[in-house]
């Protein structure tokens, strides 16, 4: 079998657990957005701290852990950020203190934010449960038709020194199917607010392909090719989601700023 094969195929029944899992929502998605959350602190954690920093590697993952358990049970979002920020601070403390930097502090930030904000876009009615498949339909339409068209056009490198394989015309590419598609999604479920949803669509698709070319600098800093192997030709959690968290950051982001850090989705899939 093909890595190409092995892609669809892991792909495909990833997608089939995660769309399941978007539609049950309420307790079930708070448990997938935080066990992708520990996913990325683990599979960051393991290619960059220093094996004898076994604390710092330790007690990172335990102070995430307690945030998720709290995302879990359905504490307010402020405490949750709040409770985030505050094991950053500790783990970019003793990092500095222990000469292992400000690596982790930057990785809780990453993975904690990336649990929080799926599970506060899905929420618990029908409007997050549109806001996540949006969300869903522009990645994933980015990821493939980056991959394809730049596969098939080639052309000029986008980020050589992070990323060879990525070229420019994989990422417009990439970012046209993000655009239809969120517009796709939009138009079948009635949105009312289509053009701010089409401008929208377009920020996401840039800043999850932003999301990939981080990752990949992370990986590429820790010579690793891939985060991890827990997911048959892809890697790591952090390989499949990258782009994906990077996303659901941002709309988050645009979300609270217009509907409050409790309902992100409210204002922008109102129909």
């Amino acid at each position: 079998m093909s890595n190409l094969q092995l892609r669809v195929i892991s792909s495909i029944a990833l997608a089939v657990i995660a769309l399941s899992i978007t539609w049950l929502g309420d307790v079930a998605f708070r448990v997938l957005a935080g066990a992708i959350a520990l996913a990325i602190i683990y599979e960051w954690s393991r290619m960059s701290v220093a094996q004898d920093a076994v604390a710092l590697k330790i007690g990172s993952g335990a102070m995430l852990a307690i945030a998720m358990i709290g995302l879990v049970l359905g504490y307010p979002a402020d405490i949750l950020i709040a409770s985030v920020g505050a094991a950053a601070a500790v783990s970019l403390v003793f990092g500095v203190v222990t000469g292992q930097g400000s690596e982790t502090a930057i990785s809780l930030v990453y993975a904690g934010m990336a649990g929080i904000s799926l599970a506060f876009l899905r929420d618990s009615d029908t409007t997050g449960l549109l806001a996540i498949l949006f969300l869903f339909a522009v990645v994933w339409a980015t990821d493939i038709f980056a991959y394809f068209v730049g596969r098939t056009f080639g052309g000029a490198k986008l980020a050589p020194s992070i990323s060879p394989g990525k070229t420019w015309s994989g990422a417009i590419g990439g970012t046209v199917g993000g655009i239809v598609a969120g517009i796709a999604v939009a138009l079948a479920a009635g949105f009312a607010n289509g053009v701010l949803l089409a401008v929208v669509a377009f920020l996401l698709s840039v800043v999850s392909q932003l999301g990939d070319l981080f990752e990949s600098g992370v990986k590429r800093r820790h010579g690793a090719k891939d985060s991890g192997t827990m997911i048959p030709g892809h890697g790591g959690v952090m390989d499949r989601v990258d782009g994906l968290v990077a996303a659901a950051f941002a709309l988050y982001l645009i979300g609270a700023a217009t509907g409050g850090m409790e309902h992100p989705a409210h204002s922008l899939f109102a129909r």
